[in-house]
C-alpha cells in the first residue's frame, strides 16, 4: 500500500467537505490527514488529503471527484516535486527532572516554546511529517500531557499553480 497526497481545488460552498470526503469513505480510503482552507480567492478552498492505497484505487478515485460539481482541479503531490509540511503544538509535563532533556531535544528539531508553566512547556514545531513524528517518538521518554497537529500541507514546485488546471 502506498501514501498519497492529493490537492483538491474546489467551490468555497456549504458542504462541499463533506462531498468530497465522502468519495473517500465509499472507497475505503483511511485518511491520514486532512487539512482545508480558503486560497487566494475566498471563492475557493483548498482541500489537502494524505491517504494510503492502491494505485488503480487512487486513479479511480480522482477520476470520480472529476465528477463533483465543485470541484475545479486535482493535483497528485509527491515528496519531489512539492513542499509539504505541517504544525505540531505538544504540552510536555514540566518536570525538573526531565526539563532539560526535554528542552534540549525540543532545540534540536528547531521547537519553540510558546507556553510555560511551572506545570507544562507547550511547544510548537512546524516541519516535515517525518520530522514531527520522530520528535513525539523522542517525546514519549516523558509526559506528554496534550498533542495537536494540523496535517500536511503542500505546495508543487515551481511556477505552475493548480488554478492553472482548472477543469470546468
Amino acid at each position: 500500500m502506498s501514501r498519497y497526497t492529493v490537492a483538491v481545488l474546489v467551490n468555497n460552498h456549504f458542504g462541499v467537505l463533506n462531498r468530497v470526503t465522502s468519495m473517500f469513505r465509499r472507497r475505503q480510503f483511511n485518511i491520514r490527514a486532512l487539512t482545508v482552507s480558503e486560497t487566494e480567492t475566498s471563492a475557493l478552498s483548498r482541500i489537502t488529503v494524505v491517504f494510503d492505497g492502491e494505485e488503480t484505487a487512487k486513479q479511480q478515485l480522482i477520476n470520480q471527484l472529476y465528477k463533483l460539481p465543485d470541484v475545479c482541479s486535482i493535483k497528485e503531490l509527491s515528496d519531489d516535486d512539492s513542499v509539504s509540511c505541517e504544525l505540531l503544538l505538544i504540552k510536555m509535563k514540566n518536570d525538573a527532572k526531565f526539563r532539560d532533556d526535554i528542552c534540549s531535544a525540543a532545540d534540536a528539531f528547531g521547537a519553540i516554546t510558546v507556553d510555560y508553566s511551572k506545570d507544562y512547556i507547550m511547544f510548537r514545531l512546524t516541519d516535515t511529517t517525518r520530522r514531527i513524528d520522530d520528535f513525539i517518538n523522542l517525546m514519549h521518554d516523558f509526559t506528554i500531557l496534550e498533542i495537536c497537529r494540523t496535517g500536511s500541507v503542500s505546495l508543487e514546485r515551481g511556477s505552475t499553480t493548480i488554478r492553472q488546471i482548472i477543469n470546468f
